[in-house]
């Protein structure tokens, strides 16, 4: 039997085209997977911290973060977030800028290697990024990110002793280590099978092709065996 693919993200929940990256990721994939030879695949997501001095609580919106922590004029802010919603809507996200609360991540992260423990990682990675960019959520509050756990079908009361341990916090940071090995400073960023590397988030009909081109060479060594 062949083995999976092994596709590795490294994203932040705080990341705009790291979400635009899973969807198209997804797309991708459930387009390959309807091929006669679909290839096996398996996502796991890893964390990294765009902003990580960036308090729990932070006073002002998205235009006020960026223009203070890149040094861009508000007009220029304005008009890359109306370009990246535009992106966004065409992955069949809506994302509401006007609504979001900018804080650190870290706990997020945190609760998502505990969902990956209990095998609701990806359930818990989407819910997180849809209450952060379209449902303006505070995912830097306890209550708000034990909620959003069960939402997506972890058990509350363990999400909040995850949480409040910080037991999963060198998971995060052994994360955040590999990132910098790879040479990784900008997310989304996809690692297939540990040797192939993909920056941005690429469209979904890129993602098909690059998952049928390593599922063919994962094939070789089985049609050479036979």
């Amino acid at each position: 039997m062949t083995d999976a693919i092994k596709i590795d993200v490294w994203s932040d929940i705080a990341c705009p085209w790291c979400y635009i990256g899973k969807r198209n990721l997804e797309n991708g994939l459930a387009a390959a997977s309807t091929d006669e030879d679909a290839p096996a695949v398996e996502v796991t997501f890893h964390s990294f911290e765009l902003s990580p001095d960036t308090p729990v609580d932070f006073e002002g919106d998205e235009l006020d973060f960026l223009a203070s922590h890149k040094g861009m004029q508000r007009e220029q802010v304005q008009q890359m977030l109306e370009r990246v919603t535009g992106v966004a809507a065409d992955a069949g996200l809506e994302y509401r800028f006007d609504l979001l609360k900018h804080t650190n991540t870290v706990k997020a992260h945190e609760l998502l290697h505990f969902a990956k423990e209990q095998g609701r990682q990806h359930e818990l990675a989407e819910r997180l990024m849809a209450a952060y960019f379209t449902e303006g959520r505070h995912l830097g509050r306890e209550d708000e990110l034990v909620a959003l756990a069960a939402d997506a079908g972890l058990d509350a009361d363990a999400a909040r002793v995850a949480l409040q341990s910080g037991r999963y916090l060198d998971a995060v940071r052994a994360d955040q280590a590999q990132a910098a090995a790879y040479g990784i400073n900008g997310v989304p960023f996809f690692v297939i099978d540990g040797k192939y590397g993909v920056s941005g988030a690429q469209p979904a009909d890129a993602f098909a092709q690059i998952v049928r081109q390593v599922w063919a060479e994962h094939r070789e060594p089985a049609e050479i065996d036979a």
